[in-house]
């Protein structure tokens, strides 16, 4: 971290804290953070740098490029009470090493959510469970990065053990920056067709999909979404979302939950709370979305 990133980070701090205290909460939660080993979170910050095919083509500045530690007390200092450590495979062989990075991450790390992943392979609903019963508090998905079908019925079994053992998915299977071969509500539909009772957080509200998302979320009482990304200026510039929405996102707002993306977003973390204030959708529904939906959610 440099001397001027510290001297922002610190003044961004102030406005973070002053965004929630003016609500009356007691910190924000936040379920789309991105912790990873070290080594791998590296080569994801190389390809955002190169601007890769799946960032749709668009300039990505990491603003929070730090090490490990720096970055956690950047968490803290903008009081960030809960967070979760979203990792995710792209290719086979892979999860199951990961979830035990993320077990031990959970462990030494105040505030983090025991994080999992998983892949459509041989195996997966054992090592699925064997995170469930370590303490998993939610997993992550990513249909594009992974490139894989979620309705493949190699997951069907994993997708029916979390159905049933409650714990949610932040999953990303919307279509934005770049489309996958397999995003998009369709694929996700039929998950939830076979599973209705599990519990999964579209990540970015679905973008840009959002409509067909929200939709979603009317059929499946357990379907959430997250604001990563979403109403930003960034965002708006290739994936707005519709005004015409706006009283489809309030009737929601019990299935909302505040998302960032941090570290890999290209401008201040405050700015999403900002995108979101300026919805004008009101206090309560600011107050259940940054906290009280993930408090519950995750018996916090």
């Amino acid at each position: 971290m440099t001397e001027a990133q510290a001297h922002d980070w610190v003044s961004e701090a102030v406005a973070v804290r002053r965004f929630w205290e003016r609500l009356g909460l007691p910190g924000l939660i936040d379920v789309h953070v991105h912790f990873m080993p070290e080594r791998v979170l590296r080569k994801v910050w190389s390809y955002f740098d190169s601007v890769g095919p799946l960032t749709g083509g668009v300039e990505w500045p990491i603003t929070y490029r730090a090490e490990e530690a720096e970055r956690l007390a950047v968490l803290r200092d903008f009081g960030v009470r809960a967070f979760t450590s979203m990792l995710y495979p792209h290719k086979g062989a892979m999860a199951e090493w990961l979830n035990g990075w993320a077990a031990d991450f959970a462990r030494r790390t105040p505030g983090c959510l025991h994080t999992s992943t998983l892949f459509p392979e041989p195996g997966v609903e054992a090592y699925v469970r064997e995170a469930v019963e370590s303490g998993a508090r939610v997993f992550k998905a990513h249909v594009q990065v992974g490139a894989y079908d979620p309705a493949d019925e190699l997951l069907d079994s994993a997708w029916g053990l979390l159905a049933e053992a409650g714990v949610p998915v932040v999953i990303h299977c919307g279509s934005g920056p770049a489309p996958g071969k397999y995003t998009g509500p369709e694929r996700v539909g039929r998950v939830l067709a076979r599973h209705p009772r599990l519990r999964l957080i579209v990540a970015h509200m679905g973008m840009p999909e959002y409509e067909d998302f929200l939709t979603l979320a009317e059929r499946y009482p357990e379907v959430r979404l997250d604001t990563t990304m979403a109403f930003t200026d960034f965002a708006d510039r290739f994936a707005p979302f519709p005004p015409r929405s706006l009283p489809r996102l309030s009737a929601l707002g019990d299935r909302v939950l505040l998302g960032s993306d941090f570290p890999n977003i290209p401008y201040p973390y405050v700015h999403q709370l900002e995108a979101l204030e300026r919805l004008d959708l009101g206090d309560e529904w600011l107050r259940a979305v940054c906290h009280d939906n993930g408090a519950r959610l995750f018996g916090l």
